[in-house]
């Protein structure tokens, strides 16, 4: 968790800090921390639209620049060719469930996280996928 904490640094998200690791075999495979596209303009730099639009958090996912940590572990993994079927993926949240979908489809098998996150539904998801949740609250 030390490590997905330092990542969650790198994070250009002007609401929340989050990082993500996945790990298989004891081996550092990807990470990701919230922010916008890959040579885009982040938040940082112009402003957040959830706060313009007065978007409450856990709400409307879909009107943010960012992706989440998750989403971007998952596609370094694509990018560069890196299988990460029957890993365990360490957040710093608990994933809403946007990354729960799509942590099923990458087979990740288990999450660990700190924080835990009102998403009823990611909850549900990930239960019946049977994917391992562990809270490691502070």
């Amino acid at each position: 968790m030390d490590i997905t904490r330092v990542v969650a640094t790198r994070s250009t998200c002007l609401r929340r800090q989050v990082g993500a690791v996945v790990v298989k075999d004891k081996r550092l495979l990807t990470s990701g921390y919230n922010g916008a596209p890959q040579g885009l303009a982040h938040c940082l730099e112009v402003g957040c639209l959830r706060e313009k639009l007065g978007i409450s958090s856990g709400e409307r996912h879909e009107l943010c620049r960012g992706l989440h940590a998750e989403q971007n572990a998952i596609v370094q993994a694509a990018l560069h060719g890196v299988g990460i079927a029957n890993s365990t993926i360490y957040c710093t949240h608990q994933p809403c469930s946007a990354c729960a979908k799509m942590i099923i489809n990458a087979g990740i098998r288990r999450i660990v996280f700190e924080y835990p996150y009102p998403d009823d539904l990611a909850r549900d998801l990930l239960d019946e996928a049977g994917v391992e949740c562990d809270c490691c609250e502070k």
